[in-house]
């Protein structure tokens, strides 16, 4: 169903006057689960964002968001890289570092992510990064374990939210017509591992204590780690300067009609078309008439009014309107699930890899810390490749977003548990390679498709109720590290089964966004 079921031409106005529909807008949400004035709206910003086009200002986008997607796999991995040289030098048990940091990102996660549905986009976009700049800079200079896991625990508050929030921002941004680059954002994801890792394997490979020293590892013996913070804090701060002061961020126009700012989406439309060279035809007349057919009262614009609405925008009714039919429930909590499962998974296998590879590589005769990391950097870069292949095979019609999500969860499940057949060094990383592979394949849409799933209005709110439930099971990975013994391969079996479980869940999901704009 299109805008022009709700738009209607009147006085004069000829068909050319507005925004036209280029390709399927229909809405998946039945009326009573999204306000039926909300979705015309959404419809006629969805035709305007249409007819301005993929332009520079979505391009730029596409960079500066990916800064987010590059954070939140960076710093995952970074705990994993330092994990050995820190636990050699503070010895301390080596997961309460993942637990830190895992709290942090739950805290961030919903601190952000609701947030920008209160008082919206901007500020939590502008603000991320830089807390995970200054904090991990103070990391490096960390005298003790309880002094790193607690500065950790602070610069994941701001790691955590940056996809809630830059998921929202992109979708609300592009036209539907390139939708399918919300797939290919995770490019940005593998490069956060592959940078990572690149920088970890000369500094620490080779300013560490070797993992079987007696434990006498000193501080000026193993600054590895530490020029290893400095190193991604600096990178993070240049990221944030290359936001705040090179790229203008405009509030998305989708949240500004939600608050009932219609102008001022109106003139955010206009000024993302001039900043692309071109132009729209979308008046503020144009999203009244949408207003009306709702025959309900009108915006209350005294200050009492503005009062009252900002507050209940603390209420609850961003999670009510996630559940508000049976379909949509069903949806949404098949979403937290998903996030639940995996949020345990990956971090049980990835976050303690490194530990893993090197272990084993002990056993196969080359367990030293630079291969170790040279291996982590082969891993990285075959990631790369999954993420661009997501983006194509999401906009395939027999597969599209659930099947290859399914498809790719069950197969990184499979790659895992099959690695702990290794009997060489080469065959346990041939077979991470192909985990490596697939589960960058699995993020990418996982990380598309659920944002697509959420009206924007409640969008922050679902994105951080699923990143929520992410990371309260991916605080329960350290501790199950804890009681295990991460050399044995019982861990491993355990991250495998949950993902192949995953996907199985991921064929349940009971809408498909192949082909539909978001709202």
């Amino acid at each position: 169903m299109s805008s022009e079921n709700f738009e209607k031409p009147k006085d004069g106005d000829s068909q050319s006057s507005r925004p036209e529909v280029h390709i399927l807008t229909e809405n998946f949400f039945t009326d009573d689960a999204v306000d039926p004035v909300y979705q015309a709206k959404a419809r006629i910003l969805n035709d305007a964002l249409q007819e301005v086009g993929m332009g520079k200002y979505q391009w730029g986008l596409f960079v500066v968001t990916g800064f987010g997607w590059l954070a939140d796999n960076l710093w995952p991995i970074v705990t994993g890289l330092i994990l050995a040289p820190v636990v050699n030098e503070f010895r301390f048990e080596g997961p309460f570092l993942k637990l830190g940091q895992n709290v942090g990102l739950l805290v961030g996660a919903v601190f952000w992510g609701v947030g920008s549905d209160i008082w919206g986009r901007k500020i939590s976009f502008n603000i991320t990064l830089l807390i995970v700049a200054i904090f991990a800079l103070a990391a490096g200079g960390s005298p003790n374990s309880i002094t790193l896991i607690s500065l950790a625990a602070v610069w994941s508050i701001g790691v955590g939210g940056n996809l809630p929030v830059d998921s929202a921002i992109f979708l609300e941004f592009v036209p539907a017509s390139h939708q399918y680059l919300l797939t290919i954002l995770s490019i940005w994801w593998a490069f956060g591992q592959l940078i990572g890792s690149l920088v970890a394997w000369p500094l620490i490979g080779n300013y560490s204590c070797e993992i079987t020293k007696p434990p006498n590892c000193s501080r000026s013996e193993n600054q590895g780690w530490r020029y290893f913070l400095f190193t991604m804090g600096g990178l993070m701060l240049l990221l944030w300067g290359i936001r705040f002061f090179l790229f203008k961020l405009y509030e998305s126009p989708k949240y500004l009609m939600g608050r009932g700012r219609d102008e001022q989406a109106v003139e955010v439309v206009h000024k993302v078309a001039a900043y692309n060279g071109t132009t729209s035809n979308l008046t503020l007349e144009h999203l009244k008439v949408a207003g009306s057919l709702g025959g309900g009262p009108a915006l209350d614009t005294s200050a009492a009014g503005a009062v009252q609405r900002q507050l209940t925008k603390f209420n609850s009714n961003h999670f009510r309107s996630l559940f508000a039919t049976k379909k949509l429930a069903y949806s949404t909590s098949l979403l937290v699930v998903l996030w639940a499962f995996i949020g345990l998974a990956f971090p049980l296998y990835n976050a303690f890899v490194t530990y893993y590879l090197a272990t084993r590589g002990t056993d196969f005769g080359d367990g030293s810390l630079y291969i170790t990391y040279r291996n982590q950097v082969i891993l990285s870069v075959i990631g790369v490749p999954g993420a661009l292949l997501a983006g194509y095979l999401v906009e395939l019609p027999i597969l599209g977003r659930r099947g290859t999500l399914a498809i790719s969860t069950a197969l990184t499940g499979v790659f895992i548990l099959v690695s702990t057949t290794a009997r060489t060094s080469d065959s346990l990383l041939g077979w991470n390679c192909a985990y490596s592979f697939t589960s960058n394949v699995m993020y990418g849409v996982l990380y598309a498709i659920t944002p697509e799933l959420f009206p924007t209005k409640d969008r922050g709110t679902g994105n951080a109720m699923v990143a929520a439930a992410n990371r309260v099971f991916g605080i329960m990975a350290p501790i199950i590290a804890l009681y295990a013994d991460l050399t044995s391969s019982v861990p491993i079996f355990i991250a495998g089964a949950i993902f192949i479980a995953a996907g199985f869940i991921a064929l349940l999901l009971p809408f498909e966004s192949r082909g539909r704009a978001s709202i």
